[in-house]
């Protein structure tokens, strides 16, 4: 998993309550079980129309929004299924932070997970990014070592639970985690392995 630590990107602002995964993923996109690719479907009902034509009026379509790595959205980000595609797409389009008022659960713990970083800020904090993002200057910081947002001169605190950003500081996800100790659960099964032979 690619690690977080710090970034300055492009912001686009997404000012919708209740993004959920349906509407990050849809359905149809989900018979992969690769994270390579799922860009394409990414916010698809709202990029393009039903014949699939691009809508030049989404944010992600203009420039420099399209290659912008974070999105400053509203309250409820993610809510909805807990398909793991949703955080899967917006890290394989290059969004690595999502800044939004609260998120479902699920979706949160997923994004820690996958080396995106879900921020949640007041609902003021919120709309001056948002703000920010629609500005002649769109770039936002990120600085998760000092758990700080920065733009326009202006700098904002966020919280993070302490293992989470220890994970993401460091790339680990679930696997990287249990292979930090390889020597004691090699060990671990040599040992079943002798007193337990019939098991292997």
């Amino acid at each position: 998993m690619q690690a977080f630590k710090h970034i300055t990107a492009v912001a686009a602002s997404l000012p919708v309550d209740n993004v959920d995964t349906d509407m990050i993923i849809p359905k149809q996109f989900l018979k992969t079980i690769k994270r390579t690719g799922l860009s394409e479907g990414l916010f698809y009902e709202m990029r393009y129309d039903v014949e699939g034509n691009k809508n030049p009026d989404f944010v992600l379509h203009k420039e420099p929004y399209s290659h912008a790595e974070i999105i400053v959205s509203g309250d409820n980000f993610g809510c909805g299924s807990s398909r793991e595609h949703a955080p899967w797409a917006l890290l394989d389009f290059g969004i690595r932070c999502v800044i939004a008022e609260s998120f479902a659960d699920i979706f949160y713990n997923n994004c820690f997970k996958n080396g995106i970083l879900p921020v949640q800020l007041p609902k003021e904090q919120v709309a001056e990014l948002r703000d920010v993002a629609t500005s002649e200057n769109p770039e936002i910081t990120v600085d998760l070592e000092n758990q700080t947002i920065r733009a326009h001169n202006k700098e904002y605190a966020f919280d993070v639970d302490a293992s989470r950003k220890h994970n993401l500081l460091n790339g680990l996800d679930d696997i990287g985690l249990s292979l930090q100790h390889v020597e004691d659960i090699s060990a671990y099964e040599a040992s079943r392995a002798q007193h337990t032979p019939w098991l292997f």
